[in-house]
């Protein structure tokens, strides 16, 4: 699942230093083409995730990805933010973004769907080229809310890092579906691992 977002890091790690007089790229401002600067010390960028969780499932899986982004970059700004509370300026201020929702019906979650309604418009030419990732937690499936959020990050002409990360809870009955959840270590992990290594390509200056 991660091999794509692997395989842009590792020819970063070997490849030698830009030729001397090459233009440096710089940091996009709001209204910019959305272009990320190489890495840098005077840098500062930030990772957005917005979720909405109903049992706590994907709420366990945004927290995680985060973990693995703070761990494996201290210096990286990561905001966790609830649907409910993420604006238009959220996603403008970010230079990544990782959407994570529970699969409702076959479609992603109502609060997912009004951020998206928010802030779709008020973003849209001004963070092309901006990298994300999507994490869906579903019952059986997953692949529509998946197809849902893509479509909108083509729209946004966002670059996705990785395909979506779902994972399954096989809830089937009403009493399943509605109960909190616990997720089980190797989900959370692959959370984690995505989160690293979205937060290193950001840091390097790949994204």
């Amino acid at each position: 699942m991660l091999r794509k977002l692997h395989s842009a890091l590792e020819p970063a790690l070997h490849f030698p230093p830009a030729p001397p007089g090459l233009p440096a790229m710089h940091d996009p401002t709001p209204g910019s083409s959305g272009a990320l600067p190489p890495s840098s010390s005077s840098a500062v960028r930030s990772l957005l995730v917005v979720y909405h969780s109903q049992t706590g499932a994907t709420l366990q899986m945004a927290q995680a990805l985060v973990d693995g982004a703070r761990d494996a970059e201290p210096g990286l700004g990561v905001r966790l933010l609830h649907a409910s509370a993420a604006h238009a300026g959220d996603v403008l201020a970010a230079q990544a973004y990782v959407f994570a929702t529970p699969e409702n019906l076959g479609a992603i979650s109502g609060l997912m769907k009004d951020f998206f309604d928010r802030t779709y418009y008020p973003a849209l030419d001004q963070i092309n080229g901006r990298a994300c990732a999507l994490l869906v937690c579903a019952g059986s499936d997953g692949h529509n809310a998946a197809r849902q959020m893509q479509r909108i990050a083509t729209g946004w002409r966002l670059k996705p890092v990785a395909e979506p990360l779902i994972v399954c809870t096989h809830a089937q009955t009403p009493e399943q579906i509605l109960a909190p959840k616990q997720l089980d270590a190797p989900a959370l992990q692959q959370c984690r691992e995505l989160g690293a290594a979205l937060a290193t390509g950001l840091v390097m200056g790949i994204y």
